[in-house]
């Protein structure tokens, strides 16, 4: 629970007389924090002062779980070894290398070559400790990450105040979140459980706490309590895979038929979802027996449109009905019923001169879900330059692209449409008199859901900008396969102004461009690592995209670890390949597709580098997956997010400042002797007592409700 807690929040849970001895823990917390800062964390002062009236034992015994936890936060828990002893220097050319073990085999004409069968290829020829020693020491610079640890109230506190802001969410979680939220809604037996929850998937998963703690689920739709049912099975909340539904004790039957009664007394048209989900439905049924409570003879119709005895048509199909006849008013009439897609349907109904557009919007706005208005705004702002190829990414962060086959719609109705957005959007936001906001902030995309935003270390949501520092980019990738031999493979692919391709780094071009790869891995049983160090100021390319291949094995999904990240270096700081306090992200590296497209680099006019993440991942081939082989599919999903418009933590900050929100530039060199509202991506030290700070991992709760 400590690791999860220091892990999500970069806090640490308060020590307590009841738990920890009082004492003099001055030298132990100092300690500690020498220990973190070679990871690149450090404790706030209060922590330190904190630590330091509790009995050295206990200091020693907390610290040893904080360390653990940041140094896997950064990636830092396992070993990370190279193939060449000496990267980035020694790096043997390409050619060179494959003929020195090719003579080894005593390659013939008549007899191919085969990389993976020449003598050592592919294995590691040192342990780590031997290619430690054959690296300087690593040399200290300012500019290093030091990422700031605070002190949190007591474990109990800490646990519930996660759990609920994890409930809370007003966008979907990502499936470590989801997990996350499972683990601490089974844990904390007596901690709150919220009143509402804007989430379908969120709602899962409290509704399973609810429903055994004899409270009635929080439900709306039938299929919020089909998703319970799931949950009460431990099986997939989001549904995209099917659950074997447990036996349900009499009580549990009672909550979920009640819940399914409420709903289809509520609004008769809700039997209309049955359909989608038909199958689950049935087998549902058959462990709730509807037919033995006659008390709640609505939830029986539920079952009654599963198994097709009852026809209920959708307000989908009414609607398309009305829009084939050309009859737009009647569809925006219905529409009227189902706010959020009355929204989704705006592009269309635009596009079909329907009378009355403009008011059917403003009346239904203030019915719909923030995430809705906000994926609307963000859709006008795509559309304002048609006729580019357009990015699609399914819930698999698989992405295709078609080209723009919509017409422009008029200027003047989608400037009416996003006032309108814009006017709803900013009455949601909070009242804040003084915001302060980390410059790097602007460019962060909002994260209308975090289900393509990959788990891990200063990990940002898809279209995201931030800055890039230091003179060398180092990727890194590491893997542990779980049950069979796996061979991941780290490249990445360069391109011109054009997007056209100018070349690659991999195992099959080790040292170009400015470049240079670690060498191959072949298998990795105890887990294996690849690095590309990159020198900004000598790569021949606009733009650089790293990228995992799955070459053979296991899949993404398979393996027992996964994991990307970059390092941000100074040519002169020597050290190892890996050094944790230099790491700016860890991504996980957890998807369905072959090929991990996590994000690209590209080189401004004026020479600056930034980084947009992609999260994308590429169907690929089943094996032996190269950059080479997949350049052309990556380039063109480069060109289409990056000429993809995104609504952006600027765009909120905007709307603050119109509501009266004081907003300013956070300069750490300028005392604030008043609390503020503090949004950025790591929370720093000595904000004035009774400030609110929104760092990274709390970015979501901006987005309206």
């Amino acid at each position: 629970m400590e690791a999860l807690l220091i892990r999500k929040t970069l806090r640490v849970p308060a020590l307590s007389p009841e738990t920890a001895a009082p004492g003099d823990g001055t030298a132990a917390a100092r300690r500690l924090d020498t220990a973190l800062l070679s990871a690149g964390f450090t404790l706030s002062a209060d922590l330190l002062t904190h630590l330091s009236g509790f009995a050295p034992e206990a200091v020693t015994r907390l610290g040893k779980s904080v360390l653990k936890a940041v140094r896997a936060l950064v990636g830092g828990h396992v070993e990370h070894n190279v193939y060449f002893r000496d990267f980035p220097a020694a790096v043997p050319d390409t050619m060179e290398f494959w003929l020195g073990l090719a003579r080894e085999l005593l390659v013939t004409p008549e007899q191919p070559l085969n990389l993976l069968e020449l003598p050592g290829y592919g294995r590691y020829h040192h342990s780590h400790e031997e290619m430690a020693a054959a690296h300087e020491l690593f040399l200290d610079m300012a500019t290093d990450r030091v990422t700031v640890l605070h002190l949190g109230g007591t474990p109990d506190e800490e646990a519930a105040a996660l759990y609920l802001a994890l409930a809370a969410s007003t966008v979907p979680l990502n499936a470590e979140d989801l997990y996350d939220l499972r683990l601490l809604a089974q844990t904390l037996v007596d901690a709150p459980v919220p009143e509402a929850v804007p989430v379908r998937e969120n709602k899962a998963v409290v509704n399973r706490e609810r429903i055994l703690r004899g409270l009635p689920p929080l439900a709306d739709t039938v299929t919020d309590v089909l998703r319970a049912a799931c949950a009460l099975s431990d099986g997939d909340v989001t549904l995209l895979e099917p659950t074997r539904f447990r036996p349900f004790r009499r009580a549990e039957r009672r909550a979920l038929l009640s819940a399914l009664d409420a709903v289809v007394a509520a609004d008769e048209d809700r039997l209309a979802d049955v359909a989608r989900h038909r199958e689950r439905w049935k087998r549902l049924g058959e462990r709730l027996h509807p037919h033995e409570h006659p008390r709640w003879p609505l939830a029986g119709e539920v079952f009654a449109v599963a198994r097709g005895s009852r026809t209920v048509r959708t307000l989908a199909a009414r609607i398309e009905d009305s829009l084939s006849t050309g009859d737009t008013t009647g569809a925006l009439s219905l529409l009227g019923r189902a706010p959020g897609t009355l929204l989704r349907s705006v592009d269309r109904l635009a596009r079909l001169g329907t009378p009355g557009l403009l008011d059917a919007v403003r009346a239904a706005a203030p019915r719909a879900s923030g995430r809705v208005l906000l994926s609307l705004r963000e859709h006008f702002a795509d559309r304002a330059e048609p006729g580019g190829p357009r990015l699609f990414v399914n819930r698999d962060c698989r992405p295709w692209v078609l080209p723009d086959p919509l017409p422009p719609l008029d200027p003047g109705l989608v400037g009416e449409l996003c006032a309108i957005l814009d006017a709803e959007i900013a009455a949601r936001l909070p009242r804040i008199p003084l915001l302060v906001y980390q410059p790097g902030l602007l460019d962060l995309a909002l994260g209308l859901s975090q289900k393509g935003t990959a788990a891990g270390f200063g990990v940002l949501h898809r279209g995201s900008v931030s800055a890039v520092n230091g003179e060398l980019l180092r990727f890194f990738a590491h893997w542990r396969e779980s049950s069979r031999s796996t061979d991941f493979d780290l490249s990445a692919l360069l391109l011109d102004d054009d997007f056209a391709s100018v070349g690659w780094l991999s195992f099959t071009d080790l040292e170009r461009y400015g470049g240079a790869h670690s060498g191959d891995i072949v298998g990795a049983p105890s887990g294996a690592s690849e690095f590309i160090d990159v020198d900004l100021g000598r790569i021949e390319a606009r733009y650089v995209m790293p990228q995992v291949h799955v070459y053979s094995g296991e899949g993404f999904a398979e393996v027992a670890e996964s994991f990307f990240g970059y390092m941000e270096r100074s040519a002169e700081q020597e050290g190892l390949p890996f050094e944790p306090r230099t790491v700016r992200v860890r991504s996980d590296v957890r998807g369905s597709g072959r090929v991990a497209l996590p994000v690209v680099f590209a080189r401004g006019d004026d020479g600056s580098w930034t980084a947009r993440w992609l999260h994308l991942f590429l169907r690929g081939e089943p094996g032996f997956n190269t950059v080479e082989g997949n350049a052309a599919p990556a380039s063109l999903m480069v060109r289409a997010e990056l000429g993809k418009a995104r609504l952006r933590m600027r765009y909120l900050l905007g709307l603050l400042r119109g509501n009266g929100t004081e907003v300013r530039p956070w300069d750490p060199d300028v005392p604030v002797e008043e609390p503020v509202t503090w949004v950025g991506l790591e929370v720093p030290d000595g904000l004035p007592e009774g400030s609110r700070a929104y760092g990274l991992a709390r970015l979501g709760e901006l987005v309206p409700e």
